[in-house]
């Protein structure tokens, strides 16, 4: 008889632990190291030669995340570093399909990759399986990501996944505001995941990590060969923090989730707030998709407000528990006009506030953000 499968809640306290020797940690150790000794005997493990080819820190993370993706995860040093390798599995001028709006930071890298002539980029407005599959013709990978930052789109991923497999394309899924406990997109389907660790699987604030997973051997011997050249390596004590940030995703997304639905509820009431962006809504055009594809309708709240431009910076600058800041994911609840940014792309209506709801008590987040929304209503 098979050994019943962990739950994931399970799995993220945890997977990536050493064994269980006398005397030993209980967790894996921070490792410090540029430099290893060799192996005394043919017998032994293989070396791991070198600071930049491995680290044991960076193991331990990569086991616990390939543990809840199902998959093999590496490592990088930042979020984007991950996209930009995913990125370099295209072969030279390959066209890569990048429907709807994505991170900004992916945004930005795919057209100066296209300008070197390294990929073709394809863009899709949107991301119904009527506009992106006539646009898979030829393609090497299809970008995915979803739910969008910040618009929170949500991809029909089985559709899209098969669609792009059955043409031969690489799939990748940036599934950084899902996480593994909203969704597996490689048990979809997909070719590749990819994590700004930084956001929710750190869970702190506190550093920069990104990462790639895939159940391809050889997608996962050219993402390793990538980080390894171009030196995209995580430090160990960032990886060591993201795995002790880890242990309690499960706790930490379950609570900013049940705060998000309660939270994007009241402000759909609300006079100055336009438009409300969340799955967990019935009226929103995207809740039926999500409620049958994700585990969770995710942590981060989009609004639109009714004042335009200067009542959302007025919102992002008056509230006293949520920070103005950029990123998300934390444990705290952070919220920022995103076209602020001169990168953000201009499907983003200039009055849109994300809101990154954390882990504090619901009703004080409310009536911070109340007390200013009604004085701009």
């Amino acid at each position: 008889m098979e050994p019943a499968r962990l739950s994931a809640a399970t799995v993220a306290v945890t997977a990536g632990r050493p064994d269980p020797l006398p005397n030993a940690p209980l967790n894996a150790p921070v490792t410090f190291a540029s430099t290893y000794a060799a192996r005394a005997h043919a017998a032994e493990p293989q070396d791991v030669g070198y600071g930049r080819w491995g680290n044991p820190t960076w193991t331990a993370f990569e086991e616990a995340l390939g543990a809840l993706e199902h998959g093999e995860a590496l490592a990088f040093a930042s979020g984007m570093a991950a996209v930009d390798a995913a990125l370099g599995l295209v072969s030279p001028g390959g066209v890569v399909v990048i429907p709807g709006s994505v991170y900004n930071g992916t945004e930005a890298l795919a057209p100066q990759l296209a300008a070197q002539g390294r990929i073709t980029v394809r863009r899709t407005a949107g991301i119904e399986a009527g506009e992106v599959i006539p646009a898979l013709d030829g393609a090497a990978m299809l970008w995915l990501e979803s739910p969008s930052n910040p618009l929170l789109e949500v991809a029909d991923l089985p559709v899209l996944i098969d669609a792009g497999r059955s043409r031969g394309a690489v799939v990748v899924v940036d599934n950084t505001f899902a996480t593994p406990l909203g969704q597996l997109p490689l048990s979809l389907g997909a070719d590749v995941v990819v994590h700004s660790a930084t956001k929710y699987l750190s869970g702190h604030s506190d550093l920069l990590l990104g990462a790639t997973v895939t159940r391809d051997e050889r997608l996962r011997a050219a993402l390793h060969t990538h980080r390894t050249l171009r030196g995209a390596v995580p430090g160990p004590m960032e990886a060591w923090l993201a795995l002790r940030g880890l242990r309690t995703l499960h706790l930490r997304v379950e609570r900013a989730c049940a705060n998000a639905a309660e939270l994007a509820r009241r402000l759909a009431d609300h006079p100055a707030v336009s438009r409300v962006r969340h799955p967990s809504l019935p009226g929103d055009p995207y809740h039926a998709r999500a409620a049958a594809q994700m585990a969770t309708m995710g942590a981060v709240i989009s609004i639109e407000l009714a004042g335009g431009p200067h009542a959302a910076d007025r919102l992002c600058t008056t509230t006293r528990l949520w920070v103005d800041a950029t990123s998300l994911g934390g444990v705290e609840s952070t919220l920022e006009r995103r076209r602020r940014h001169a990168a953000e792309p201009h499907a983003v209506p200039e009055n849109l506030v994300r809101l990154s709801v954390g882990i504090e008590d619901v009703e004080d987040l409310w009536a911070d953000l109340a007390t200013t929304l009604d004085h701009l209503g």
